[in-house]
């Protein structure tokens, strides 16, 4: 009988074993802090339903100089990230408008600019902005400065980070750190869908006012909260062509290859239905990549460009 109880006994303490590691991984603090000094960049990951901050190993090499034709919005976002680091008054940041204009990449060229004064960008996925009280108490007693990033932000209807990021950036009982910020890039302004039944709701008085409804007021109450909003515009055919010349510079390129490449710089833009800042640096990167083997076509002059290119 004490043969049969032995291998029961083993079982049961594999099985209480087994139970204390899983209670061990639900006990642990729901954010642990990382190796701060591994990187000046980090991302929020769920590891095995934990959320975990992990060290940016290769962080952008961006750098101010190299973003073209939006200087309004590099002043914008420099002085306010310059007063945070220096720790005065900032504000959060949305960063709105045409796609592929350079939003995240000026957030991180401003990190590359201030991170050695202390900046630090930790990246969080809009799944996880729930997570939010969690990861501002986790960094609140560091002394560096943290700038929580949200790219490509937008939520649909009763998605659970909506509510999170509304009550971080302004209306939870607990007062915001000093040492964080919301820097979010978003393709559209309210970042909600803006649907024609809300139209319905409208009101308007005698006098012929209008009143929005409740629906239109909630869904721009969010980008309300964000103190600073910096707007990106498409651009015009000679500010791309700039654009495309300081990457191929950046590339190596001489003048004369630059000034040849004007007309494919505008044929590739045609092609891909867009002027942007992302367009130039992939046809940048082409052409570079490609060499001087192929020859050019002689460079058109401004005015001279075919037909359909001046509405890319």
């Amino acid at each position: 009988m004490s043969m049969a109880v032995e291998p029961t006994m083993s079982a049961l303490m594999t099985r209480a074993e087994a139970l204390m590691g899983r209670l061990e991984v639900l006990l642990q603090p729901s954010l642990a802090a990382p190796d701060w000094s591994a990187s000046c960049a980090f991302r929020c990951r769920r590891r095995a339903g934990r959320l975990l901050l992990e060290p940016v190993r290769h962080v952008s090499t961006i750098r101010l100089q190299d973003l073209k034709e939006v200087e309004p919005q590099k002043e914008k976002l420099l002085r306010n990230t310059e007063q945070f680091v220096a720790g005065r008054p900032a504000n959060n940041v949305l960063l709105t408008g045409a796609r592929g204009t350079g939003k995240s990449s000026l957030i991180k060229a401003v990190l590359n600019e201030f991170a050695a004064r202390g900046l630090r960008l930790i990246e969080v996925d809009k799944s996880d902005l729930v997570e939010l009280p969690d990861l501002v108490e986790l960094v609140a007693g560091r002394p560096e400065r943290f700038v929580i990033f949200c790219d490509d932000l937008s939520f649909d209807e009763g998605e659970l980070g909506y509510k999170a990021l509304k009550s971080m950036l302004d209306g939870s009982v607990a007062a915001a750190s000093d040492n964080v910020l919301i820097y979010a890039t978003s393709n559209r302004r309210h970042l909600l869908p803006e649907q024609m039944k809300d139209n319905l709701a409208v009101k308007y008085d005698e006098n012929g006012e209008l009143h929005p409804g409740e629906a239109i007021e909630e869904k721009i109450s969010l980008s309300e909260r964000f103190g600073l909003w910096v707007s990106f515009y498409p651009f015009s055919q000679q500010e791309y062509l700039e654009i495309c010349a300081q990457w191929l510079r950046f590339y190596g390129l001489d003048e004369a290859a630059i000034t040849a490449a004007r007309q494919p710089a505008l044929v590739w833009a045609l092609e891909r239905g867009s002027r942007s800042g992302r367009v130039a640096f992939q046809f940048a990167r082409d052409l570079a990549g490609r060499g001087q083997a192929e020859a050019l076509p002689t460079a058109i002059i401004h005015g001279d460009a075919p037909e359909g290119l001046d509405h890319v």
